[in-house]
């Protein structure tokens, strides 16, 4: 079994503080450089798993980083540069407290509330009539609370949003408006590689000069759920579940041996066998996703791997 890195503890140059997320964990240096680590951890339904699954830093770092490069003609972005396979190197922001969720197709949560009789979803409609995985007629914003680590995230309205001032009117149609630029550019890049781009969330910051960018992770398996272009159709119509790219197999796997997050439940252990599927499909999502193929970075030290090319970067930029 290859080596993971589940916990960081570093010191960097000029370090000032170290913020620990579900997934990543974020290192603020002075002049507001952050470097974000990528870890090897796994969240479902908000809960951190107790065990690391290999390269899924990597992979999670490099399909974010490619994919803010390709869409950074139409949304500004935090990143300067990927200095190690699990990092990435941006400018410091102020996080908005929210995560804009963005639903094209009735999955996931938005199908779980709309089998228990809901139709509206976040101060959003949804239509009656719709089967799970049936396409919205319009894209949808459905926003929920960003979380601390090990909390859960809770779904909420524009409205609320700007009414309990957690976002100014003003900045929220900014946020709403790359939401659905960078929805509609992921949606065509998907397309390209046989995908549809069922839903995603995407989060945004503030830097010191009140410029509104995107941060954190963009159309990566952990942020998204992708179903399989080819018969898509053909399985709607005979009511066949969809074949996807996503950690939804996780969440199914967990839900088959009793746990979903809430009180009282017990993660399931995971075998090494397990987990070392769960690489492989990581593994196959990053290839369907982008189109190439992967290269395994070199595991047998990743932290001192990370230290000596994080370090090497911050002299070079001096």
């Amino acid at each position: 079994m290859p080596q993971t890195i589940y916990d960081t503890n570093f010191n960097f140059p000029n370090q000032e503080h170290v913020y620990t997320g579900k997934v990543r964990e974020v290192y603020t240096l002075k002049n507001d450089v952050l470097v974000m680590i990528a870890t090897d951890r796994l969240s479902a339904f908000d809960v951190v798993m107790p065990k690391g699954i290999p390269f899924k830093g990597q992979i999670l770092n490099q399909i974010a980083t490619k994919m803010m490069a390709l869409t950074a003609d139409i949304v500004p972005n935090w990143l300067s540069a990927t200095p190690d396979p699990n990092v990435a190197v941006g400018v410091r922001c102020e996080a908005f407290k929210v995560e804009m969720v963005i639903r094209g197709y009735m999955s996931g949560h938005a199908a779980r509330e709309y089998k228990a009789g809901k139709r509206m979803l976040c101060g959003v409609p949804m239509p009656d009539g719709m089967k799970e995985n049936d396409k919205f007629p319009t894209p949808i914003i459905t926003p929920a609370t960003k979380a601390e680590m090990g909390d859960h995230d809770e779904d909420i309205s524009k409205e609320a949003i700007v009414e309990k001032e957690i976002v100014s009117a003003e900045d929220y149609a900014v946020l709403e408006k790359y939401t659905y630029a960078l929805f509609e550019r992921g949606t065509q890049l998907a397309a390209d590689r046989g995908l549809i781009l069922v839903d995603t969330k995407y989060e945004f910051g503030k830097t010191k000069e009140g410029k509104i960018v995107l941060i954190d992770e963009i159309h990566t398996p952990d942020s998204s759920r992708y179903f399989y272009a080819d018969g898509y159709e053909e399985r709607q119509e005979r009511g066949e579940a969809q074949k996807q790219l996503s950690k939804e197999f996780v969440r199914q796997w967990l839900i088959s041996n009793g746990f979903q997050g809430l009180e009282g439940q017990t993660v399931p252990e995971m075998s090494d066998e397990y987990i070392s599927t769960v690489s492989e499909r990581y593994i196959e999502l990053y290839e369907n996703i982008t189109g190439e193929k992967f290269v395994k970075a070199n595991t047998e030290n990743i932290e001192e791997r990370i230290v000596q090319n994080v370090t090497a970067y911050l002299k070079s930029v001096e």
